[in-house]
């Protein structure tokens, strides 16, 4: 991916994993637009960031996603990567009972979401000399996390979707990439998983993610070194492992 002159949307930018990437394109002499649900989090980021520009939705909300696009569409025509990167990870208890409201915002939020922006920025990306999409799955994508049972599944999606993306695109001017991130060191899940030393640190993560970025990732999948053992689990025969070490009895 080109890393550099690009006018780059980034969903989820106010915090975690989205803020990282902003500012790190930023740095690089991009012009970042972030969004998110909480304004207030997206005025400090910007805030620290001169230059960089924020827009509000809820990717939950199919109508808000079209009307989202054309105002960024319209005030950043030059617009060419979009990082599809907001989500919500919940625990859900099977046994409960108490977990559909949850699962069905995670589905919302998490996969369907992607897919309607996607949908609605395409056209506009299509008509530039070269755009990128890239997508946010998760090493939970390939070994779930019992816990999360719902995020696991939509990160288990947007995979397929970003493959899928990639092939009927392939003959166009817009890349697909997925990036694939490990278990960060982010509020995603709270203050645990923040301070988490199990978990790599975000800098740590985000530096290794833009040099892959600059590079052209294997298969258009950006996969930090952390994130290899749960990506290649089934390859390897590992999975039983993988998915033991995930969810210990």
């Amino acid at each position: 991916m080109q890393t550099t002159g690009n006018t780059i949307l980034i969903t989820g930018g106010g915090s975690g994993i989205g803020r990282g990437l902003a500012e790190a394109f930023h740095v690089q002499g991009n012009q970042v637009i972030i969004s998110g649900r909480r304004q207030s989090a997206l005025n400090e980021v910007v805030a620290a960031n001169p230059g960089m520009a924020a827009f509000t939705v809820d990717m939950a909300d199919a109508d808000g996603i079209i009307a989202f696009a054309n105002q960024v569409t319209q005030a950043y025509p030059a617009l060419n990567a979009v990082i599809n990167n907001a989500g919500i990870m919940v625990n859900e208890d099977f046994v409960s009972g108490n977990y559909l409201a949850t699962a069905e915002a995670t589905v919302a939020t998490n996969l369907l979401g992607p897919i309607r922006l996607t949908a609605a920025l395409l056209p506009h990306l299509l008509a530039q000399p070269k755009a990128t999409v890239l997508t946010v799955s998760s090493g939970l994508a390939f070994v779930p996390m019992a816990a999360t049972p719902t995020y696991s599944a939509t990160k288990a999606a947007i995979h397929s979707y970003s493959q899928a993306l990639r092939h009927q695109l392939r003959n166009t001017s817009v890349e697909v990439l997925e990036i694939a991130p490990p278990y960060v060191q982010t509020f995603l899940q709270g203050e645990h998983q923040a301070n988490d030393p199990h978990a790599i640190p975000l800098a740590d993560y985000i530096s290794e993610t833009m040099t892959l970025l600059a590079t052209t990732p294997e298969n258009g999948e950006v996969l930090v070194q952390r994130v290899h053992p749960q990506r290649f689990a089934e390859q390897t025969g590992k999975f039983a492992t993988m998915f033991g070490f995930i969810n210990p009895a």
